[in-house]
């Protein structure tokens, strides 16, 4: 294991803890989510110098969080009173929304987002209210109603959604109803929208690893990857790992996130016991997947005893940063 060391930090202030729950990495800095309702952005050089901005959002209890333009540094928000927002989180820009959409309280709690800057379109999953969980797609040119309405794709909480990584018009949906959906949003009859349907178990991630092939993570941490492609047997895993805390030897999976290039994917496993936290690589090879135990990284400390909730990388600058529980944000890397 190739250890790296913490080298730069802040902690949010306060008698009681503020858990990080996200990290998303926007060209003004690193925009960071508090339970505090918080949005915050940050210098990744000098995370101990605290946030260079800090807005307050308005979803009773933020869920969820998106970027929508990396290079505009133009962040999504979303929450239980059934609102999502858009921040532009620039030093220079005011402190108050690009946009809001929804009133409070009108509509179900919404627990996910995509966004597609491509086609300026920003979908949410709602939770189940009344029988009901919903889809909904908003063209941010005319945000006063949504442009597709989705009711049948899924009958529990909606907890994942991702646009394709290059056809802006495939969305994959997730859900405690068991089924990773994709579907073809140029389609308005909910009988033909879904092209591809996994069942895998209760939702917790899932999203695209390339052009053809997805992963999914169940709430009691099954691990497994599908393929949309012909070639496989419809909705059968081409890799079942089945608990991924037994295959690597850890007490919860963080994230998965997909290599740009679409050459793997990074999984964040920790370990609180030992309090660790790791980097898994998992890799192609031909037709088939593995994890790399070879090149796993570790962040030995991690965030103490507590849970690590989101973590990032920029392989260019050879740093990592991750956020937890514990109310940090730490960067993390190798030893001089």
């Amino acid at each position: 294991m190739y250890a790296l060391s913490c080298t730069d930090g802040f902690k949010y202030p306060g008698s009681e803890p503020t858990y990080i729950t996200d990290i998303i990495p926007v060209s003004a800095g690193l925009a960071a989510v508090g339970s505090d309702q918080s949005l915050s952005i940050f210098n990744p050089l000098r995370l101990n110098q605290g946030p260079l901005k800090k807005v307050q959002t308005d979803h009773g209890n933020i869920s969820c969080a998106e970027a929508f333009s990396v290079g505009n540094s133009v962040v999504a928000t979303a929450g239980e009173n059934g609102t999502a927002s858009l921040w532009d989180l620039r030093t220079d820009a005011a402190n108050t929304a690009v946009l809001q959409i929804g009133r409070p309280g009108e509509g179900p709690g919404l627990l996910s987002l995509a966004c597609s800057e491509q086609t300026n379109t920003l979908a949410a999953g709602t939770e189940l209210a009344n029988h009901q969980a919903s889809i909904l797609l908003w063209d941010l040119r005319s945000p006063s109603t949504p442009k597709i309405h989705y009711d049948e794709v899924h009958s529990d909480d909606v907890t994942e959604l991702s646009f394709h990584p290059t056809n802006p018009h495939l969305l994959l949906t997730g859900s405690t109803d068991g089924l990773v959906n994709v579907c073809d949003t140029r389609i308005t009859d909910e009988d033909e929208v879904v092209i591809a349907a996994f069942n895998h178990g209760s939702v917790h991630r899932a999203g695209f690893l390339n052009e053809t092939e997805v992963y999914a993570v169940s709430h009691d941490e099954r691990f497994a990857l599908y393929d949309m492609g012909e070639t496989v047997e419809k909705g059968s895993p081409t890799l079942d790992l089945g608990d991924i805390r037994k295959v690597v030897d850890c007490q919860y999976l963080c994230n998965v996130i997909p290599k740009v290039t679409g050459a793997g994917a990074v999984i964040g496993a920790g370990t609180q016991d030992q309090e660790l936290f790791r980097l898994i690589h998992l890799s192609k090879n031909g037709a088939s997947w593995s994890l790399d135990s070879g090149t796993v990284v570790g962040l030995p400390g991690a965030h103490g005893l507590e849970i690590v909730r989101s973590f990032c990388f920029v392989d260019e600058q050879q740093v990592v940063f991750t956020a937890g529980e514990d109310s940090c944000i730490k960067a993390w890397r190798p030893s001089a």
